[in-house]
This record gives C-alpha cells, sequence and structure tokens, in this order.
C-alpha cells in the first residue's frame, strides 16, 4: 500500500529506525531509495527528523515498533503535535507481541497518545481497514498514529480502491439488545465471534467496531445506550488511558453497566500471542465467558484481572 501511495505522491517518504524489515518497508526502500530513510536506532531523531520533512512540504511515514515509540514521547508533543504537523506514526507491534519478551509488548501506546493534543489516533480491525486508514492519514494537515499488531492479516480481500474514512466515526457491526461490545483494533473480529457465542445462550449481544480513539465519537457510544443498557468495552491496551478510560470518561453519571476487558496494570510477561490472550481474556470464549459471568452477577463493573485466571 505504501508503494501504491508513493507511486500517486512522490512527497510520500518513508522513515524507520533500524527497523526496516520488521517493519515491511525493505520493499518500499528497493522501489524508491531516495525516499527512504532508516536512521538507525534512534527514534527520536526519526521523529524529529520526520518533522522537519513534513515542515518542508513532505508527507512522512514513520514506521516504529510501539515499545521503541515509548523513547520517543517528548519528540511526538514537542516537534511534531505542538507544530501540528502531517506525520503518519505507523505503531508496528502493538497489543501482545509475546516471543520478544516483555520488554517488546505494546501495551502502553494508546494511553500515552490519547494525552497529546493534535493527534488523530487510529487502529484497524484488518489489513483492509489498515490500508484505508493509512490513505485517510494522508489527506489530513495534522499528526496522525496508526496502531497495529504484529503479525500478518486476517487473510480478507483487500478492496481495490481506497477511500478515505470518516474521521472519528466509527461503525456499528452487529446490533444486540442486552449488551454491546465496544471493539477497536484487533479486538473487533473477537468480540463478532464472541457476539455469535452468547447468542447461542440466547444473549443478544451488539459489536462496535471504534476505528478512533481520537477524535472520539461520543454520539455513537451514546447512541449505544437505546437499544442496551451494558457496555462491555474490549482493547489490546492497559486498561487505564486508553478506550476504557475514553467510554468510562464519557459515560460518568449515566445509567450504565461497563465491564472492561483489556491488559491489567502491570507488566506483560513473555509468551505466546494466543496464549497470553487467553491469560488475559482477549479471546473470543474468554470475552463470552465474562459477558456471561458478568450478566449473571449484575456486576455493576468490573475489570478481568490476570490473577483471577
Amino acid at each position: 500500500t505504501m508503494i501504491r501511495l508513493a507511486e500517486q505522491n512522490n512527497k510520500i517518504c518513508a522513515i524507520t529506525a533500524a527497523m526496516s524489515t520488521g517493519t515491511g518497508l525493505d520493499g518500499f526502500g528497493e522501489k524508491f531509495p531516495d525516499r527512504f530513510f532508516d536512521v538507525g536506532i534512534a527514534e527520536g531523531h526519526a521523529l524529529t527528523f520526520a518533522a522537519g520533512l513534513a515542515a518542508h512540504g513532505m508527507r512522512p511515514v514513520c514506521a516504529l515498533y510501539s515499545t521503541f515509540l515509548q523513547r520517543a514521547v517528548d519528540q511526538m508533543i514537542h516537534d511534531i503535535a505542538l507544530q501540528n504537523l502531517p506525520v503518519t506514526v505507523a505503531i508496528d507491534r502493538a497489543g501482545l507481541v509475546g516471543e520478544d519478551g516483555a520488554t517488546h509488548q505494546g501495551a502502553f501506546d494508546f494511553s500515552y497518545l490519547r494525552f497529546i493534543p493534535n493527534f488523530t489516533i487510529m487502529a484497524p480491525a484488518d489489513e483492509n481497514e489498515l490500508q484505508h486508514m493509512l490513505a485517510t492519514s494522508l489527506t489530513l494537515s495534522g499528526p496522525v498514529a496508526i496502531r497495529y499488531p504484529r503479525g500478518s492479516g486476517t487473510g480478507i480481500a483487500l478492496d481495490a480502491e481506497l477511500q478515505p474514512l470518516p474521521v472519528g466515526k466509527g461503525e456499528i457491526k452487529r446490533e444486540g439488545k442486552d449488551v454491546f461490545i465496544v471493539a477497536i483494533g484487533n479486538t473487533v473480529y473477537p468480540a463478532l465471534e464472541a457476539a455469535q457465542l452468547l447468542a447461542s445462550s440466547n444473549i443478544s449481544c451488539g459489536v462496535a467496531n471504534m476505528r478512533f480513539l481520537k477524535p472520539f465519537d461520543d454520539r455513537l457510544i451514546l447512541s449505544l445506550l437505546d437499544s442496551a443498557k451494558r457496555l462491555v468495552v474490549i482493547e489490546e491496551n492497559s486498561v487505564l488511558g486508553g478506550l476504557n478510560s475514553a467510554v468510562s470518561e464519557l459515560l460518568v453519571g449515566r445509567d450504565v453497566k461497563i465491564l472492561k476487558i483489556g491488559l491489567p496494570d502491570s507488566f506483560i510477561e513473555h509468551g505466546h500471542p494466543s496464549i497470553l490472550r487467553e491469560k488475559y481474556g482477549l479471546t473470543s470464549k474468554k470475552i463470552a465467558e465474562q459477558i456471561r459471568q458478568w450478566m449473571k452477577q449484575g456486576v455493576e463493573s468490573t475489570q478481568w484481572k490476570a490473577e483471577r485466571r
């Protein structure tokens, strides 16, 4: 997709920090050697360099791993966001990375990005949505962050034509009357599968794909309350500061019950992502199990903690 977009716009360039293979930019570098920059293990410099290019009319896409982006929060704030520069930060390895070790888990990016003014924050449900988000980011006049997990996609067909998405707007993927799951990024498909499992228990479960963490689709969340008074919020990020926090802040004082599902307030250990998702309640079966238990107990608000597994 990057190559395709760069063929149409000679202002598009790519930057990485000693991760050209890991981020999949090798092909771009071969195709456009004059528009590809590997700055070495220097994430802060990568973003400052991107800011400089953007200030001079280029459209840089800076691809970094979530865990290493933490080193460059200062540059995101002062060099990019404060100037409101059109830099796209492609956040690879977001969420559970697993076998690279505890240091590589991408558990915090939603949380530390959400407080930065001017940033638009997106997370695709699949590779098709990702390509549309990338195209969308390059039409915007300010900074954008797109977070996505490690590994191959879902295998879904890719649209031939790239269309900009309506910024700050989510979508209803499935209607429901008893409970609504609010999901984002790679939690959308497990949420849909969980809703199907719940249907066999006569629980009508809807699913919303938020797409954007910022701007946040307040109207969509509030509209869900017309159908159900129970919301389940799911993200592969710490439950502190990300999607769960955004929903909770919006609904303070309202008559709604919320179940929070996400990564706990602790460091995530080494392990295969499938094992970790099972442990932290992020698989479709675990999601359905938690919702059944929650609805049976009638608990107003809860969090599925790792130590309870």
